[in-house]
């Protein structure tokens, strides 16, 4: 976990405790927009309307503060993952996974932005996370879509890549949503696009599945 420097200096008091969102938050912005090699210091300063002198009293550097993000936001991408119930029926769970999805990409799309530009650059600061703790809780989940194909409950798929398509749907929501709204025409673009797509995409991965809806 990326400790901020104040952390490690002294007990942190809930004003430091602001000032380090406060430069996270501003961090994230410019991150999202930017990428990592894009961003400096300088603009995150500006953009946590703080001095450079002050920021670097809280994170020393630009890694220091790009890490801390990633590590918030992997832990939670994969909180929807987790609740992925074995002992629930097919048809709710799959369900409630897309839309739980879809509302991180509504909700998160800052994240969901960090978090694709960081594995565009090869996860140089998340490949163990990615082949230790995510890969572990992926294996656990497809055992419990392998284990429905089993029962008859749904129709049998390629877990791994059942999951890899439900991520790559609902994710594309917040990594190109400029693109969405423009293709969609102001008349679809608004806030209810999202269920649009909920419906659509539980049809296309529940009926590929064999769940009646």
């Amino acid at each position: 976990m990326a400790i901020p420097r104040a952390a490690k200096t002294q007990r942190r008091t809930r004003i430091q405790e602001e000032k380090e969102e406060q430069i996270l938050e501003a961090a994230l912005d410019v991150f999202s927009s930017h990428g990592f090699r894009g961003a400096t210091i300088d603009e995150i300063a500006e953009a946590a309307g703080m001095s450079k002198p002050n920021l670097l009293y809280y994170f020393r550097t630009k890694e220091a503060m790009h890490r801390a993000l990633i590590e918030r936001v992997l832990d939670t991408w994969l909180d929807p993952l987790r609740e992925f119930d074995a002992e629930g029926n097919p048809e709710s769970e799959i369900r409630s996974y897309i839309r739980r999805k879809l509302e991180m990409a509504r909700d998160f799309p800052r994240e969901s932005r960090l978090f694709a530009n960081e594995v565009l650059r090869g996860a140089p600061l998340i490949e163990d996370e990615l082949k230790g703790p995510l890969k572990q809780l992926v294996d656990e989940k497809a055992e419990v879509i392998r284990t429905w194909a089993k029962a008859g409950k749904i129709a049998k798929c390629d877990p791994y890549h059942l999951i890899f398509s439900i991520w790559s749907t609902t994710q594309h929501y917040a990594d190109f949503d400029v693109q969405v709204r423009a293709v969609l025409g102001q008349e679809k673009a608004g806030e209810g696009r999202f269920e649009d797509a909920a419906r659509y995409l539980e049809q296309l991965f529940l009926g590929g599945l064999g769940i009646e809806k």
